[in-house]
């Protein structure tokens, strides 16, 4: 039964993200505003506690041999591949992350919501997630791919 609960909560962690990122991408496109940029934060929150999530049931079913064991994944090209896909999702967070912590920060001292977003960086974050969606979306073709079998 735990293996089954891991896997779920996984992969709804995946769709929770996707999700997730992609309301962040669309309220960083529109013109900043008190409105907007709650919805960018709560979307981010929401996009952070999926990625922790996927971190904290991945790593319990890879290391503790819930399903498969360690030499399964570590021979298998697909589980790589997601691996790896992962990292890159992770990395391309960094600027984004750090952004939008500077902006709750001047938000909580009541900056102006026009004067806290660039328009120039809402835009990069915003096709930052895009890049971000794409990748869960391809990393969801993986897990059906190492569900099957292959890889």
């Amino acid at each position: 039964m735990l293996r089954i609960i891991l896997a779920a909560v996984h992969l709804l962690a995946l769709a929770g993200g996707f999700s997730a990122v992609v309301q962040r991408s669309h309220a960083l496109r529109e013109p900043a505003s008190a409105a907007s940029l709650r919805r960018a934060m709560r979307a981010d929150m929401s996009w952070g506690i999926a990625a922790g999530l996927w971190l904290a049931t991945g790593l319990w079913r890879y290391l503790g041999g819930i399903e498969k064991d360690m030499v399964y994944y570590n021979h298998n090209h697909a589980f790589l591949t997601k691996m790896g896909l992962f990292l890159l999702i992770v990395a391309l967070e960094i600027s984004p992350m750090l952004t939008l912590i500077k902006w709750r920060a001047a938000l909580a001292k009541g900056t102006a919501p026009e004067t806290v977003a660039v328009p120039e960086v809402a835009r990069k974050i915003a096709r930052i997630s895009g890049i971000q969606a794409l990748l869960v979306v391809i990393m969801v073709f993986l897990a059906v791919t190492m569900a099957r079998g292959l890889g």
